[in-house]
């Protein structure tokens, strides 16, 4: 995955087009980021550069319940790429 900011927008589509709200905001976040369930809305922290902002959102989207009928057919790819990537890694992991 390339680290530039065309990245970085394209994944922020995909929460925003399931219905979050990104926000960017100070705060203490241990992992980079908050996900306010009930009201569909995830903080990332605003300090991190574009490669943190990217692998934050990599480690994050997975988590979130995103109906992927909302999405368009590239930000459906995407999002498909990253879930495939993280079962992948849990894989590894327990091997």
């Amino acid at each position: 995955m390339k680290y530039t900011q065309n990245t970085l927008t394209k994944m922020e589509h995909i929460p925003e087009q399931a219905g979050y709200v990104l926000r960017y905001e100070r705060g203490s976040f241990q992992s980079g980021y908050c996900i306010l369930e009930d009201k569909k809305v995830v903080v990332l922290n605003k300090f991190l550069q574009v490669e943190g902002r990217i692998n934050t959102l990599a480690d994050l989207i997975p988590q979130l319940e995103i109906n992927t009928e909302l999405l368009t057919d590239e930000a459906r790819k995407l999002y498909m790429d990253l879930i495939s990537r993280t079962s992948t890694e849990g894989q590894e992991q327990a091997n």
